[in-house]
C-alpha cells in the first residue's frame, strides 16, 4: 500500500515537474549562437559573442514577456560542425532563433535547417552576397564584399591607382571582392595586372607577395578574413613593398581594429573601404566603443562586434512586435524592414532581399593619441548589395 502511494506521489511530482518545464519553455526565448571560438577564426567568434552579451547587459534579458538565453556553440568554422550543432540547436534545445556564423561555408550549409525548421537566421559576421539567397529565413547584419569592393574600386583610379593586382582568400567572400572589385575598376578604366588566390587553410602570403612586387603595380588590392590582415600587412612591409611604391588597398578586413595597433607604423596612410571603424565619430559609437572596452578588458570592438551587437538589437526588436507568437514566420517579418541607428551609422533591413543597407566609408590608417586607428575621410551613402542587382 505505501508502495502504490509512493509511486502515486513520484508519478505526480513527475508530472508537475514536465509542466513547470514546459511552462517555463514557454516563458523562455533561445538564441543559438553559432561562432568559431577557436581556431583560425577565433577573432571573430570572440568579438561577436562580446558584443551579443553587452547588448544583453544593456538591454536585459527579458524582452515582450520572455526570458532570453543565449546558448553559444564553438564550430571552429567546420561547415559540417556548424550544420550539426544548428540540427541540435532547432531539435533539442528548441530554439526560437539561429545566429553569428563566422564563415560563408557555415553559413550555407546551416541554410536547409533554417528553412525546413521556419527558424529565422541571423548572419553576423559572413559577408558573401549570395548568402541571402540561400534561404527565405536568413537576415544579415554584417555586410557584403560587394558593397566594399566596388566603394574602393570608385576610389582608386581618381587618385593615382590605375594598375592594380588583386589578392584575395580563395573562397566565396574573395571571390566576390576579385569579381566586383575588378569589374568597377575597369569600367572606370583602371587596369588589373594579374588576380591571385590564396588557399584559406594555413594560408602562406610570401609567395604570392613576391609576385606582386615583380609585377609592380601601383597598388595591392586585398582581401583576407578577419584575422588574417595581420599577417599580409607584416609580410607587406617585410619585402619593401611600400618602399618600392606599391600600395596596399583593400576591404576593411585587411586593417582589422582587432589587430591593427599590432600592425606598427608600416600600416599608416593604407586605405580602405569598409561599413564601420572603432575611430567613427558619432555619439553612439563613441557609447558603443566605451561600454565594449569597459566589459572587455579594453578590447577594441571591430566590425564583427557590431554585426553581432546589431544583430541582436534585430533580434530584440522582432521580439517586442510578436511577444513571441507566431514562430518563426511573424519574428521574420518583424525582422525585414528594421531601421535604426546603429554603431557605424544609419542602416536598415530591405525587407525584400532581407540584406543590409549601410553607408560605406572610405578610410585611412592614422595615429591618434599614440594608437593606430581607420580614421573615416569620406562617404558612400545607403550603399545596397551590388550583387543583389545581377
Amino acid at each position: 500500500m505505501q508502495k502504490r502511494h509512493f509511486l502515486h506521489a513520484t508519478a505526480l511530482a513527475v508530472l508537475a515537474l514536465g509542466a513547470t518545464a514546459a511552462v517555463a519553455a514557454e516563458d523562455t526565448f533561445k538564441i543559438g549562437l553559432i561562432l568559431p571560438m577557436t581556431g583560425q577564426q577565433a577573432s571573430t567568434g570572440r568579438q561577436i559573442e562580446a558584443a551579443a552579451r553587452l547588448y544583453m547587459a544593456q538591454n536585459g534579458d527579458t524582452v515582450g514577456g520572455k526570458k532570453v538565453e543565449l546558448i553559444v556553440k564553438d564550430d571552429t568554422s567546420i561547415p559540417d560542425v556548424t550544420k550539426r550543432m544548428a540540427q541540435e540547436l532547432v531539435v533539442n534545445d528548441k530554439v526560437n532563433v539561429l545566429a553569428g556564423f563566422g564563415i560563408t561555408p557555415s553559413a550555407l550549409a546551416t541554410a536547409p535547417i533554417a528553412t525546413q525548421s521556419k527558424t529565422p537566421l541571423v548572419v553576423m559576421a559572413a559577408a558573401t552576397s549570395s548568402i541571402t539567397q540561400a534561404s527565405p529565413y536568413i537576415v544579415r547584419t554584417s555586410f557584403t564584399l560587394p558593397q566594399a569592393a566596388v566603394s574602393m574600386a570608385d576610389w582608386a583610379p581618381k587618385n593615382g591607382i590605375k594598375k592594380v593586382v588583386t589578392l584575395v582568400s580563395d573562397y566565396g567572400p574573395g571571390l566576390d571582392a576579385e569579381k566586383f572589385f575588378v569589374e568597377r575598376l575597369l569600367f572606370n578604366g583602371g587596369q588589373v595586372t594579374e588576380s591571385l588566390r590564396v588557399p584559406m587553410r594555413n594560408p602562406d602570403f610570401a609567395p604570392f607577395l613576391q609576385k606582386v612586387r615583380d609585377l609592380k603595380p601601383d597598388a595591392l588590392f586585398v582581401f583576407v578574413p578577419s584575422g588574417a590582415g595581420a599577417a599580409v600587412m607584416k609580410q607587406f612591409l617585410e619585402r619593401g613593398m611600400d618602399k618600392a611604391g606599391i600600395r596596399l588597398i583593400g576591404t576593411g578586413d585587411v586593417t582589422d581594429d582587432d589587430q591593427l595597433n599590432d600592425m606598427g607604423d608600416g600600416a599608416l596612410g593604407v586605405v580602405t573601404s569598409h561599413h564601420y571603424s572603432t575611430a567613427h565619430p558619432s555619439l553612439v559609437n563613441k557609447k558603443f566603443v566605451e561600454a565594449f572596452q569597459k566589459a572587455n578588458k579594453g578590447m577594441r570592438p571591430n566590425f564583427m562586434a557590431v554585426g553581432g551587437y546589431d544583430g541582436m538589437r534585430v533580434i530584440y526588436e522582432a521580439l517586442k512586435v510578436t511577444k513571441g507568437q507566431g514562430g518563426g514566420d511573424a519574428l521574420l517579418a518583424a525582422m525585414k524592414g528594421q531601421i535604426f541607428e546603429s554603431p557605424r551609422g544609419p542602416m536598415f533591413i530591405d525587407a525584400q532581399t532581407r540584406d543590409v543597407v549601410q553607408n560605406i566609408y572610405l578610410r585611412k590608417v592614422q595615429k591618434q593619441d599614440g594608437q593606430l586607428y581607420n580614421v573615416e575621410f569620406d562617404v558612400i551613402k545607403d550603399v545596397k548589395d551590388p550583387g543583389k542587382n545581377k
